[in-house]
């Protein structure tokens, strides 16, 4: 199979961003939806590009409704086209049109995507809930028992289970990572954030000198 150039995509993409959507043009295939079916079913790099030019406003509102975010819609949108594009025999002309092929397939990826953040918040949940409780009631101190159960319950949940898996689970930022099914860089930001804002809630105490 025939890459589409990077610079032919990017062209592609650029042109389907929000606001430039109906200013496509300089196609290298026909425009009929005939042509662009068989362009984007016989794998050419120029297939995928008229194919993202012709139906990009609609494959990006689909993903924007369902997933509520600009910024991952438009990666579904370009991970629903590529692999389409790239798997072998997922599309022919023969079994119907391509554009309500392409917007089942940006339907299913959206899916996918709402599942695998569905999952991650319920185990940042569980995490965040559970595992620092035993932890915290070996505090003797009941009046600073309640201000750790306090702060804690003041921090938004995936801050919370990513405390809680370092300090209380003893893992590393990379397992934590792992664990969560979320970038390292994020880990490390909802620690830091986290931190933070501990630091603000429980303010060391005052010591006097001798």
């Amino acid at each position: 199979m025939i890459e589409p150039s990077d610079d032919g995509l990017a062209a592609a993409f650029a042109a389907c961003r929000p606001g430039a959507l109906g200013e496509m043009t300089g196609m290298r295939v026909g425009t009929d939806e005939a042509t662009i079916a068989a362009a984007f079913a016989a794998h050419r790099p120029d297939g995928i590009e008229v194919a993202y030019r012709a139906y990009g406003a609609g494959l990006y509102a689909l993903a924007c409704h369902l997933l509520h975010d600009a910024n991952d819609a438009q990666d579904c949108v370009h991970d629903a086209l590529l692999r389409a594009w790239q798997r072998p025999d997922a599309y022919r002309p023969e079994r119907g049109a391509l554009r309500p092929f392409l917007m089942a397939c940006v339907r299913n990826e959206a899916l996918t995507r709402l599942r695998h953040a569905a999952r991650h918040t319920r185990i940042e949940k569980r995490v965040a809930h559970d595992d620092h409780r035993s932890y915290e009631f070996e505090i003797g101190d009941p009046v600073a028992r309640g201000r750790l159960r306090n702060a804690l319950a003041s921090l938004p949940d995936e801050q919370l289970a990513a405390l809680s898996l370092a300090y209380f689970g003893n893992l590393s930022h990379t397992e934590i990572a792992s664990r969560l099914g979320v970038p390292l860089g994020t880990i490390k930001s909802r620690l830091s954030l986290g931190l933070r804002k501990l630091a603000v809630l429980l303010p060391q105490p005052e010591t006097t000198a001798s």
